[in-house]
């Protein structure tokens, strides 16, 4: 199965279509799945455009709106992982994955699915130290602040594909896992990038919750982008071997399995920003045959138990761990009998739907839009969140934090019938959506479910004394943003924050006021106790 691989889109789909397909006919090949890097740029008008953290000189239409209208069709099934230049917005409405146009899937803040066999994992945005440990509290419109803010990994994506058990395949993200340079040719990279010098020199370059993931998943391949430059690294991961010599135990460490690295470049004239490669997979013949394209029932097992970890509070959190003392679950690798009641969620069908709808107006060049003022949109509930969230049991993050802000929730509505044409069950889904609009709806409601999820889950999570392996060391913290000076002198915004010290965790929360909520959502928020205020606040 032949993959190509793409460093950083900056929305630039046509042009890398098009070098594909020039590959194609001078290698006389066909390449099945293209995978992106971060900086997509999934912008379907120009609305879209304020919402993505760059300087208006950078901020450009480009050409997705053309595969968004249906102008264009991918010629090739397209996933990929958001950066820190998107459409923010748009991707919020889909944390767990959806398509973004047909045949270009989007893998949410962090996800795992199976292309022909071949597991494939992927985790959203950039790592910043000052974020990290926060929960997903921004929705459209934006601050110049929470623009930056959202496209920040958290802890808990990290904390879930570290969940995984088995081999993985392939992990995608948008920078690099810290200290991988190391394991390359160190010296060309920093003739090439010269200002990446002092960070390697430091220890300061690249992701330490990636460096993390790398040694714990151990993927065959990882690939990245964002630094704008080709680098390749080879990763050999050593194991443990306990060797027994008479009635003495000696433990030897010996070399393991192998990861091979690479990041790519930006899409621009002689630049290296594309790599095509061979991989074996199931059912896969040279005739040109739809992919089996599967959602991983591991890891929707993960989502679903991990479900009352979700966070959006803009306060630093911590996740259970193997120290803690309270007795709760930490270890969240689902057993068999948890996967067998997820996969009859899904009625033993893990095959991803194809329900792309169009909810807004795209991008038209033939009209002009030099004179018009374009403001940021309010965040949207897309129906192909509601779909997933509504089958697997959990909750959409946005919509807690709109509802936790005492925002109005508003749902997408379909523009073109593409909504009801593909969903599996389009009644259902729009008897939920009136019923989410109607003060006495009977359904649970996001918060409703998460509330009466958790009830029987211990969530008292004690201030820990220090962060454990779930967070990240006081190093890292006081360490500044990589990836924002590397963006910087690659011509393309600096868009971080300087991270500070880890403060006290703040428990005192001030309550969203009842008269922002809907009567249905009240009993949430009724008046607790000191003691309850603070369990609500470590673990919502």
């Amino acid at each position: 199965m032949k993959i190509a691989i793409e460093g950083c889109a900056h929305g630039e789909l046509e042009k890398i279509y098009e070098t594909i397909k020039e590959i194609e006919q001078k290698e006389n090949i066909k390449v099945d799945l293209l995978l992106c890097c971060g900086d997509f740029q999934s912008t379907r008008n120009l609305e879209d455009l304020e919402t993505m953290a760059a300087p208006k000189k950078y901020q450009d239409i480009c050409s997705f709106y053309k595969y968004y209208r249906g102008e264009l069709q991918a010629p090739m099934l397209t996933i990929f992982i958001g950066g820190n230049h998107e459409a923010s917005n748009y991707l919020q409405e889909l944390p767990y994955g959806g398509w973004v146009a047909p045949k270009i899937y989007y893998l949410g803040y962090a996800g795992v699915v199976r292309v022909n066999g071949i597991r494939l994992a992927g985790i959203s945005g950039i790592y910043n130290s000052h974020d990290y440990l926060k929960g997903r509290f921004e929705f459209s419109p934006y601050t110049e602040s929470t623009k930056r803010s959202v496209y920040h990994v958290r802890q808990l994506e990290v904390f879930r594909l570290k969940q995984l058990s088995g081999n993985v395949d392939i992990i995608m993200s948008h920078d690099w896992p810290r200290g991988i340079y190391k394991h390359g040719n160190q010296e060309n990279l920093a003739r090439f990038k010269p200002y990446l010098r002092e960070d390697m020199e430091n220890g300061q370059l690249g992701s330490p919750p990636y460096e993390n993931l790398l040694n714990i998943l151990q993927p065959s391949y990882w690939f990245a982008a964002h630094m704008h430059c080709k680098f390749a690294a080879l990763v050999t991961h050593m194991k443990k071997l306990n060797i027994s010599a008479g009635e003495e135990e000696k433990s030897e460490r010996a070399e393991g399995r192998c990861t091979k690295f690479l990041a790519l470049d930006k899409c621009l004239p002689r630049r290296r920003f594309l790599q095509i490669i061979d991989i074996e997979s199931e059912n896969h013949t040279d005739d040109e045959v739809q992919l089996h394209f599967e959602y991983d029932l591991e890891w929707l097992t993960i989502l679903y138990l991990t479900n009352h970890l979700t966070n959006t509070r803009n306060s630093y959190y911590y996740l259970p761990n193997e120290k803690g003392n309270t007795g709760e679950r930490y270890n969240f690798t689902p057993t068999d009998e948890e996967m067998s009641e997820v996969l009859k969620k899904f009625e033993n069908v893990l095959k991803i739907p194809e329900n792309f709808c169009r909810t807004v107006e795209p991008y038209d060049p033939k009209r002009n839009f030099k004179t018009s003022q374009h403001v940021q949109p309010k965040s949207q509930i897309n129906p192909q969140s509601l779909q997933f969230c509504d089958t697997l049991g959990i909750d959409d993050p946005l919509t807690l934090a709109m509802l936790i802000g005492g925002h109005e929730l508003s749902h997408s509505s379909t523009l073109d019938g593409t909504f009801e044409s593909n969903l599996n069950d389009s009644s259902s889904i729009a008897d939920e959506l009136s019923s989410l609009n109607t003060s006495n709806a009977s359904m649970v409601s996001p918060l409703k479910r998460r509330s009466v999820g958790s009830s029987s889950i211990g969530l008292n999570l004690p201030k820990p004394k220090a962060i454990e392996s779930n967070a990240i060391t006081k190093a890292d913290e006081l360490s500044s943003d990589s990836d924002d000076k590397v963006e910087q002198e690659a011509d393309t915004h600096n868009c971080g924050i300087t991270p500070q010290e880890l403060p006290t965790l703040h428990i005192d929360s001030p309550k969203p006021p009842l008269k922002k909520f809907r009567r249905r959502n009240q009993d949430i928020y009724q008046s607790k106790t000191d003691d309850e205020d603070e369990n609500c606040a470590l673990n919502t």
